[in-house]
């Protein structure tokens, strides 16, 4: 049987979850991760549907010859690698797999949340350097802290739940969150100014989008308690990086966690990095040997069900595509 429909894997993606179609006799996958530039838009040209991550970009010019592109898969739930307007205008759905990263996302926000109020990077970094400093790494408990969500969808409300497990009480904006799931995750929904000014950690899960880009600026440092710690397991640019490198340096908040930043890779330069204050990581939401297997899976269902049956559910853009 002759192949219906060709898929790009153009990044990095784990191919044993990519069973969904590579069992399937009516899709050819062809694996080439790792272009950009004009050889992606080749690459593409040639396709029925491209699957990505988030190092390779789909960008406008990516899909100037896609006339025979029918979808495009994100391997996980950011889309700020595609631009999902020009997909849009050329009726190409984006499909992504929001569900398949979500443990591991929450698992490393309260891995960076006790690194940094336990201090455990630094300690680490002086006992390997041969000392024995007990002084200058006294933390804090999360027992009877408050730890404010900007955010409690898949990822937001499993931390929720780690949290309360710690004894944190849990404030929560979120203006989609229903009261009665805030009831089951045990939160107090709150308005995002309450949220910033009371929390011990506030912890940032939301989408970038032109409503984020910069959410967490000046003004919300500045409502801070000058203990507070800030957490962003998200997107980079919702946290306005500038504002937060003040806060830090000048000790209005007591540190942050961070693994994303607003350009990545983060620059060799970035003040961020000589910061005692901050804990960082080179993007690692979803670097588990699970998150990779349940993404690679969720999103080779949805591309698979998009092509052969026109399911658009997993479609970002399916009010914009017109079939």
């Amino acid at each position: 049987m002759t192949a219906q429909w060709t898929v790009l894997v153009a990044d990095s993606i784990a191919l044993d979850g990519l069973a969904p179609l590579a069992t399937d006799k009516r899709f050819e996958l062809v694996v080439r991760p790792g272009l950009s530039g004009e050889e992606l838009a080749d690459a593409i040209s040639t396709a029925d549907a491209v699957l990505v991550r988030s190092a390779t970009k789909i960008t406008r010019a990516s899909l100037a010859r896609a006339d025979r592109l029918k979808a495009i898969g994100r391997a996980g739930v950011g889309i700020d690698t595609i631009d999902v307007d020009a997909a849009s205008k050329r009726g190409i759905p984006v499909l992504t797999a929001p569900a398949g990263n979500t443990i591991s996302a929450a698992e490393l926000t309260m891995a960076l949340l006790l690194a940094v109020a336990r201090k455990v990077p630094a300690a680490d970094r002086s006992m390997k350097a041969g000392e024995w400093d007990k002084k200058s790494f006294n933390g804090f408990e999360l027992y009877g802290k408050t730890l404010g969500l900007v955010g409690a969808g898949r990822i937001g409300g499993q931390v929720a739940k780690r949290a309360r497990a710690f004894g944190m009480s849990v404030l929560v904006y979120d203006p989609y969150l229903l009261s009665e799931r805030a009831r089951e995750l045990d939160v107090q929904l709150a308005p995002l100014d309450d949220v910033i000014r009371k929390s011990d950690v506030i912890s940032v899960h939301v989408p970038l989008t032109e409503a984020t880009a910069g959410l967490i600026g000046p003004a919300q440092f500045a409502m801070m308690k000058p203990g507070a710690l800030l957490l962003n397991v998200a997107r980079g640019g919702v946290v306005d990086e500038a504002a937060l490198l003040v806060a830090l340096q000048e000790k209005k908040i007591a540190g942050a966690a961070l693994d994303v930043y607003e350009t990545e890779p983060l620059q060799k330069d970035s003040p961020l990095r000589s910061l005692p204050n901050v804990v960082m990581t080179p993007h690692l939401g979803a670097s588990t040997a699970e998150a990779q297997q349940n993404v690679a899976i969720e999103i080779a269902e949805a591309v698979r069900n998009c092509l052969a049956e026109g399911d658009l559910s997993a479609a970002v853009n399916a009010a914009r595509i017109r079939r």
